[in-house]
């Protein structure tokens, strides 16, 4: 079943990296018709920069990561031995090589774990979670993130995150060159069928950074229930789990400097403000109701 899971994730994420590439390709289309009235040319061009920004995001995806949470690694165990020990028992348990080991410096309990592979996996806990949970509820937590860890979980995250940012670096370029003056080639453009395309592709562009956003989070969304359920086999305590989550669920969010956007679905329950209404289509996270309710029929 464990293997089956990970060769599953693994094809996964040769899928989604060409769904976000097909989607990187549509947002070219739209760039190179407003910047250049050229299709193909904005196509090639948001290809190749998504290509080398998407690389390099998940070659360098720890640290890059880390940087956007505003996390400081820690070396030895004697700097923080709660977390050290909790964290190099649970690998133990999961048979996933020891990760590295951050701490986010905010007051809300909260964790995640990000990696391209087992081998470079890191993880990371605010001091908040440090402090408000007991041991076996930590155990618990990190054994959710060696699950994301065994099951390749932190791959398919940490390349959502990358496509996720070149989608909206594209679209950033594209509607700030119009808010500083916009397209000058209006000669040729005076048409119905040019003018649409351009009504087009700035909708395309505006849209573009929501649409990549909301992907981001179903995907996360379906990676949960998952390593909520490897948390307890790791563990056999399904208690300790629920209570996390549930002091994790009662928690404020974190503070807004503290944690990215498009990081935000790494982490083990949602950091941002509780959403309403229509807002719950950008949820990182399913409902900790319904999660806890999953945890209990195990």
């Amino acid at each position: 079943m464990l293997f089956e899971q990970i060769a599953k994730n693994k094809r996964k994420t040769v899928l989604l990296f060409l769904v976000f590439f097909l989607f990187i390709a549509i947002v070219g289309a739209a760039l190179g018709f407003y910047l250049l009235n050229s299709v193909q040319a904005g196509v090639i061009m948001s290809v190749v920069l998504g290509l080398v920004y998407a690389v390099y995001m998940f070659s360098q995806s720890t640290d890059v990561v880390m940087a956007m949470n505003h996390a400081h690694e820690i070396k030895r165990a004697e700097q923080a031995p709660a977390l050290w020990h909790v964290v190099e028992d649970m690998a133990m348990v999961a048979r996933v090589p020891m990760p590295r080991v951050f701490i986010i410096d905010d007051d809300s309990p909260n964790a995640f774990a990000t990696g391209n592979k087992p081998e470079q996996a890191a993880v990371a806990a605010t001091a908040g979670i440090i402090r408000t949970l007991n041991r076996d509820e930590l155990e618990a937590v990190m054994a959710h993130e060696m699950t994301h860890v065994r099951n390749y979980d932190i791959r398919i995250q940490t390349l959502a995150v990358a496509l996720t940012s070149a989608i909206a670096m594209l679209a950033n370029f594209g509607t700030n060159f119009w808010y500083f003056g916009g397209n000058r080639q209006s000669d040729d453009r005076n048409d119905a069928g040019n003018i649409m395309g351009l009504i087009m592709s700035v909708l395309v562009l505006l849209l573009a950074p929501i649409i990549a956003m909301m992907m981001q989070m179903a995907i996360s969304r379906n990676r949960e229930y998952l390593a909520d359920a490897g948390a307890v086999e790791l563990t056999r305590n399904p208690q300790a789990l629920i209570a996390a989550l549930t002091k994790i669920s009662q928690a404020p969010p974190m503070a807004a400097q503290n944690v990215s956007d498009t990081s935000a679905s790494l982490y083990i329950g949602d950091p941002l403000p509780k959403a309403s209404g229509l807002q719950h289509l950008f949820d990182s996270h399913p409902p900790m109701d319904k999660r806890i309710a999953a945890i209990k029929k195990l």
